[in-house]
C-alpha cells in the first residue's frame, strides 16, 4: 500500500515540477518579446521550486530502490 502511494506521489510531483519547469522556460522566452505570464513570482523562482520538487521526488525513488534491494 505504501509502495502503491509512493509511486502515485513521485509521479504528480514530477509532472508538476516538469510543468513548473516549462512554465518557467515559457516566461523567459516571452520575456524576450516583452510579454509575460500572469503571476508573482519571477521565472527564476519557479524554475528553484520546480528543482526543490524534483530533489523530493529522487529522495523518494531513492527510497523505493532501497525497500526493493533489501527485500
Amino acid at each position: 500500500m505504501v509502495d502503491k502511494l509512493t509511486s502515485i506521489f513521485c509521479r504528480v510531483f514530477f509532472v508538476i515540477a516538469l510543468l513548473l519547469f516549462f512554465s518557467a522556460c515559457l516566461d523567459s522566452v516571452m520575456q524576450f518579446f516583452g510579454w509575460r505570464l500572469t503571476w508573482p513570482y519571477e521565472p527564476a523562482a519557479v524554475l528553484e521550486y520546480s528543482g526543490i520538487i524534483m530533489v523530493l521526488v529522487i529522495g523518494l525513488l531513492l527510497r523505493q530502490i532501497r525497500e526493493e534491494l533489501k527485500k
